[in-house]
């Protein structure tokens, strides 16, 4: 398994995968070929597909201002490597230097067909939680202290830039007002959710309230391109900052704390990223939002000082519960349904954990069982369910009549 600076990145939203790896990709073979005056880029699969509503090209032109760009949607090519493809070429004076073919693989990471050298190298031996479990027991170590053996004391200094960015995300989010950029004009909510308290608010409604808007708040930041932090992608950014920041306003949890969880909840996303997927584009929602679930409730469960088969639990339920979800945003935005489902995963993650102190700590179903089938189920969708905007919400959506009406509006 990779560091987890290779799972949390911070930067601008609104897609890891769309924009993100784009952009990471583009830069590297724009330093690899300082003479060369044009670059040609081909989208194919999902990056054509929803590439305009995710700021594909936008963030690719940015990249390489100052050069000659063509940028190609190609609709029609099929993808049998990675659904997130695209070819890059260099030109000086019309001759072409090189071509890459990038797969951008979710999260922000890339991989390059044919390369022999490793970009992200591993740093962790262990490559699934139970030899993760069985290395921590046999150390008498908890899972912050194993991050730290394995990627020294340095990551902690990283973690709390990543923690601090994601207050601020929730910070800026709840002050803000405002239309979210693109077609659907949908209002920015998060400001008015967390002001709206009821005259009798019950403990489980202020939970309800307090964790959604936290979510929303960083999910309307990143569809707005604001800065953000993959956890452990921009669509299902929201979920592990709002659990976090809640076990922080409500519990009085430190910040020492909560950094120390942020390394609990990387392992579990690096967990599925080196087994599974977290691209939406390759296995549905479930790879993206489940993720995080399972990232924010493994979290959750350390900070209420559970032990390693409590987190594993918690981990499991709220992965299993998010088998089968799709990806189909409509127009391609990080919008609908991926806003909402942000604040419904948040308290479900609170839940999971919850849960896990009520279930017998040895379960049938690991937390590997269950991300070995959240990779297969996602293989088994049909692409129309996997970030292409051809299925579900968003093919509905775009034969109703409020599509009608925007359009000719």
């Amino acid at each position: 398994m990779q560091s987890l600076q290779e799972l949390y990145k911070i930067g601008n939203g609104p897609s890891s995968s769309h924009t993100m790896g784009p952009k990471r990709a583009t830069e590297l073979f724009k330093n690899q070929y300082p003479n060369a005056d044009k670059f040609k880029i081909v989208l194919y699969g999902s990056l054509a597909l929803t590439g305009k509503g995710h700021l594909t090209d936008y963030i690719i032109k940015k990249t390489l201002e100052g050069y000659e760009v063509e940028i190609e949607f190609d609709l029609k090519t099929e993808c049998n490597i990675h659904p997130n493809t695209f070819d890059i070429s260099a030109y000086s004076q019309e001759k072409l230097l090189d071509t890459w073919r990038i797969y951008s693989v979710g999260g922000g990471t890339f991989k390059i067909e044919g390369s022999k050298e490793t970009i992200f190298k591993d740093i962790y031996p262990q490559k699934n939680f139970q030899e993760i479990k069985e290395f921590i027991k046999e150390k008498e170590i908890d899972l912050y202290e194993y991050v730290c053996q394995q990627e020294g004391n340095e990551i902690t200094t990283f973690l709390n830039e990543v923690w601090k960015t994601m207050q601020n995300a929730i910070k800026n989010g709840l002050t803000t007002t405002g239309i979210i950029p693109g077609k659907l004009k949908l209002p920015r909510k998060a400001k008015k959710i967390y002001e709206n308290q009821l005259k009798f608010e019950t403990p489980d409604i202020k939970k309800t309230r307090l964790l959604s808007s936290y979510a929303y708040a960083t999910s309307e930041e990143n569809a707005s391109g604001g800065v953000i932090v993959t956890a452990p992608t921009c669509g299902a950014c929201g979920i592990l900052p709002a659990v976090l920041y809640y076990m922080k306003e409500e519990y009085h949890v430190t910040d020492e704390e909560i950094v120390k969880a942020l390394a609990v909840a990387g392992i579990i996303g690096n967990v599925v990223k080196t087994n599974a997927s977290i691209s939406g584009a390759e296995c549905g929602c479930q790879a993206e939002v489940g993720t995080a679930c399972s990232m924010a409730a493994g979290a959750c469960a350390y900070l209420l000082k559970l032990d390693i088969e409590r987190i594993e639990n918690s981990a499991e339920v709220a992965m299993e519960h998010h088998l089968g979800l799709t990806c189909d945003p409509i127009y391609g935005y990080v919008q609908i349904p991926c806003i909402e489902r942000n604040a419904v995963a948040a308290m479900r993650a609170f839940d999971a954990a919850s849960l896990s102190l009520m279930l017998e700590k040895r379960k049938k179903i690991s937390f590997d069982l269950v991300v070995e089938t959240m990779y297969e189920t996602g293989k088994d969708l049909g692409k129309h369910y996997r970030e292409t905007s051809e299925g579900g919400l968003a093919k509905k959506y775009c034969r109703n009549k409020y599509f009608n009406k925007e359009m000719k509006e």
